[in-house]
């Protein structure tokens, strides 16, 4: 089996990760269990950006709405009739919570009769075999992936397959869903499936489609990663004109889109994450009257995107008003204002900018006051032992940063003159290493062994002995056959005893005796 709990991490973002554990954990506190479903189970099996986490409970998910605020959630919108939570988690996470259930349509256009189901009869409910697809996080079965209608093989297809011949026919969203993933995954209809949606198009199910649909499609265009070529396919397919009734490509300002999608790109590789999905709103209704784009507002069921979208405008003339400012002088304040920016402001402002030195500022905030880093002297820094364990080194590193977009360090000499008196005292040296006795007195033989001195007196060293010389065996030779008898006798006699040699008298008692 597949270690899909392994793909799901190495997928997920870090935030997201942590808003699964969020949820997860919530959720089994409860005593419910708790799945990964729908486009996020589907996106981490395609490859495709998952652009937000769908959870599915088996039980009621607003009785988890308090504990999830006091984890940080934010509470976009809860639906009693479908029993539903949406919210963003910590780190800006869309995610969304709903119960398991079963959706049974007594006529075309009616809302469905919603009653509890297991997380297999959740699944039976969908659009597509890719979206019926589950993820258990639960711990008996953690990493199970439940697949009922081999949604797995229609990705490695890249088919767009409904799950039943009334999908349709229920639910006239599906024609639009349908058009759009075929936009945004490059996917095919399945062929019965083609069939099936010709011939809901040409009966004209669609005029059945319920106002709540219709904001959920909306809403899902903000989050589209190219959502121009989506609303050109919508428009091609008369889906758009579903959507209101005024709306078309003609509306769309779509050099400022195309500059939008450019620059969030852009921000994103040098690390920045900002939801473009308020500014995406934007753009797509740039021509629309106010009284159209109230309409479209008003069937959008995510509150907190339609505030986003309100106060974008108002938020951007701010910010350019403060880059012109006083607080933005010089080239080190401007890039802290941007950097304490929310980064949704600083995307729609580099798009939407019109004064010359607004545009300019943001420009070199993106490019040109990027390089100056690489003027910092890392090495001479490291050096010095101005190294990331020393407490103060970020504090150092973002003034000597200052100090060179403003231009008052403008050599690596005048840099290290500013370095040095930063950096802290070197390290004592460490301490001999303590010998016992033994050892010592050990180490002191060798050494004058190998290297003896010459004293005076007594105490004079000896130099060293020469090594003895062997002894050399000399083996006997033969003795004669004549004397060969008495050899060998005289070999057992006992040797003789030496002779005293006689004592000499002096002459003085020589002497005497004769006198005597």
């Amino acid at each position: 089996m597949a270690d899909y709990i392994y793909t799901m991490e190495i997928r997920l973002t870090p935030d997201q990760q942590r808003g699964v554990t969020l949820v997860q954990d919530i959720v089994r506190h409860a005593g419910m269990n708790v799945y990964l479903t729908g486009g996020a189970v589907r996106d981490i099996i395609s490859g495709f950006v998952i652009r937000d986490l769908d959870f599915t409970v088996q039980g009621n998910p607003l009785k988890l709405q308090k504990e999830l605020e006091r984890a940080g959630a934010v509470i976009a919108n809860a639906d009693e009739d479908l029993k539903t939570l949406h919210l963003v988690l910590p780190g800006n996470v869309r995610a969304e919570i709903s119960a398991a259930r079963t959706e049974r349509y007594e006529k075309v256009g009616k809302p469905p009769i919603v009653a509890p189901a297991t997380i297999i009869e959740d699944l039976r409910r969908r659009d597509f075999t890719v979206n019926a697809m589950a993820l258990s996080l639960n711990p008996g079965s953690r990493g199970l992936l439940l697949d009922p209608f081999n949604g797995a093989a229609d990705i490695e297809a890249k088919l767009i397959r409904v799950l039943h011949n009334y999908a349709f026919v229920e639910d006239p969203s599906r024609l639009i869903r349908a058009v759009r993933f075929a936009a945004r995954f490059h996917w095919p209809l399945e062929e019965r499936t083609q069939a099936r949606f010709q011939s809901a198009k040409e009966n004209k199910y669609i005029d059945h489609i319920t106002d709540r649909a219709i904001g959920q499609e909306i809403e899902q265009l903000a989050y589209e990663d190219d959502p121009l070529s989506v609303v050109r396919v919508l428009e091609k397919e008369e889906w758009l004109a579903v959507l209101h009734p005024r709306w078309t490509t003609a509306k769309v300002d779509t050099v400022g889109l195309s500059q939008l999608m450019k620059t969030r790109q852009q921000m994103n590789e040098l690390g920045y994450t900002p939801d473009p999905s308020p500014a995406v709103l934007h753009f797509l209704t740039a021509r629309l009257g106010d009284k159209d784009v109230a309409d479209i507002r008003k069937r959008i069921l995510r509150k907190d995107l339609v505030e986003a979208w309100k106060d974008l405008e108002d938020n951007a003339k701010e910010l350019a008003k403060r880059l012109n400012g006083k607080e933005a002088a010089t080239p080190s304040r401007t890039w802290k204002l941007l950097s304490e920016a929310r980064p949704e402001m600083v995307l729609f402002l580099a798009v939407t900018a019109r004064q010359q030195t607004v545009a300019q500022k943001i420009k070199n905030f993106f490019t040109k006051w990027r390089q100056v880093r690489q003027k910092i002297p890392l090495p001479e820094m490291a050096e010095l032992h101005i190294t990331p364990q020393l407490s103060g080194y970020q504090k150092i590193a973002d003034d000597v940063f200052m100090l060179l977009l403003d231009g008052k360090l403008r050599s690596r000499t005048e840099t290290l003159k500013f370095l040095k008196p930063l950096a802290p005292p070197p390290p004592p040296p460490p301490p001999p290493p303590r010998r016992g006795r033994a050892a010592k007195a050990a180490a002191e033989a060798a050494a004058a062994a190998q290297s003896p001195v010459k004293k005076k007196g007594k105490g004079a060293a000896l130099p060293p002995a020469p090594p003895p010389t062997p002894v050399q065996v000399q083996t006997p030779a033969k003795v004669p056959e004549k004397i060969g008898k008495k050899a060998a006798h005289a070999k057992h006699e006992p040797p003789k005893k030496a002779a005293k040699p006689p004592i000499r008298k002096s002459p003085a008692k020589a002497k005497t005796k004769k006198s005597r």
